[in-house]
């Protein structure tokens, strides 16, 4: 990736609507270089058999089975899902116990062939605090395989890219949390990598540096042949860039799918938003024979002959209002919540 041709040079300092226009310049750089076949990836970006990484009696992710496709990708779970250990194994940072992976076409067991086509932003301090930012991301490059020429040239331009530019020969201890990111994210992009791998990118950031980072990472997901895997607690943030979603409890897959289709629900129920008891128009309704649940998110109720009469008579003679009616449509938050809690009542 060369940002020069993006309308950056290593000594100019870029505005917003500058640094706007050069994100519009890399977005089609890529499709140039995709339409050439270049930066060109597989139908399926990640697919594993049987992955298992046990340490001593936790099993961290077991026996996980997934084929992910190209493109923008969410993955969430709850604390200790197994999350962070699955992009190690990816990453060949650790090994799995049993089972296989492959990432872009290539065995996770081939090591630097592997890595030099991923760019990862880990979610902890990884930066050499007496560096400088241009040092440093220079120094990545060059630890991915870059030439010490093109390395330094890269570094400036993506320092730019993500505006450190002015910052770029201070040390990393003179820098602010947010300054750290983007040092985190100019080292990821530096080679140009086909997958992106982001472990909470937006830790520690205020709502400034949150949209600043996220608008960074949006730019590089709507890439023509680049892909992203954003690892987030913040599912709002995944909700708002990604496609595809991946879910993990307990090290398993329990959902994965387009977003739009798993936050769409079934067609053969309806969600009810009231004014009033939710709690007892949702009884009243079982009384009378409709599947019917209160929840945060409203009333789910089963579809069936007679059901939209059967609502109406219910919230009037409760007293109720019926605000909403109409197919089930959650947020990521709230699917999350529902799918997390039915998976542990499961194995209770």
């Amino acid at each position: 990736m060369q940002l020069r041709r993006w309308g950056l040079s290593s000594s100019s300092s870029i505005g917003s609507a500058e640094r706007n226009e050069s994100q519009n310049r890399y977005r089609a750089d890529c499709s140039r270089r995709r339409s050439r076949g270049q930066g060109e990836g597989t139908t399926v970006l990640i697919e594993t058999a049987g992955l298992t990484k046990v340490f001593g009696e936790v099993r961290a992710v077991d026996d996980l089975s997934v084929a992910i496709p190209e493109g923008a990708i969410g993955l969430v779970g709850p604390n200790g899902a197994g999350k962070t250990t699955f992009l190690r194994l990816l990453l060949g940072l650790v090994r799995p116990t049993t089972g296989s992976a492959k990432v872009l076409g290539h065995d996770i067991a081939e090591g630097v062939p592997v890595r030099e086509r991923i760019g990862y932003m880990p979610e902890h301090d990884c930066l050499i605090p007496d560096m400088t930012g241009v040092g440093l991301v220079t120094y990545m490059g060059r630890v991915s395989g870059l030439d010490a020429n093109t390395a330094i040239s890269r570094a400036h331009d993506v320092l730019q890219f993500v505006g450190v530019e002015e910052e770029r020969y201070r040390k990393i201890a003179e820098y602010s949390t947010g300054m750290k990111q983007k040092i985190k994210l100019a080292q990821a992009m530096v080679h140009d990598p086909q997958l992106y791998i982001f472990d909470e990118p937006t830790t520690g950031l205020d709502p400034r540096g949150r949209t600043e980072m996220l608008d960074l990472v949006r730019v590089i997901a709507r890439s023509p042949g680049r892909n992203v895997v954003l690892s987030s607690h913040l599912l709002p943030d995944v909700e708002t860039i990604c496609k595809y979603i991946v879910i993990l409890d307990g090290g398993h897959q329990i959902a994965a799918g387009e977003l739009s289709e798993l936050l769409t629900g079934s067609a053969d129920r309806l969600r009810i938003d009231v004014r009033g008891d939710r709690e007892a128009f949702a009884r009243q309704l079982q009384e009378a024979g409709i599947e019917a649940d209160a929840t945060p998110s409203g009333v789910h109720v089963a579809r069936k002959p007679g059901v939209e009469a059967a609502i109406f008579q219910t919230a009037k003679a409760l007293g109720v209002e019926v605000r909403y009616m109409g197919r089930e449509i959650r947020s990521l938050e709230e699917f999350f919540l529902e799918l997390v809690q039915r998976n542990e009542a499961r194995g209770a």
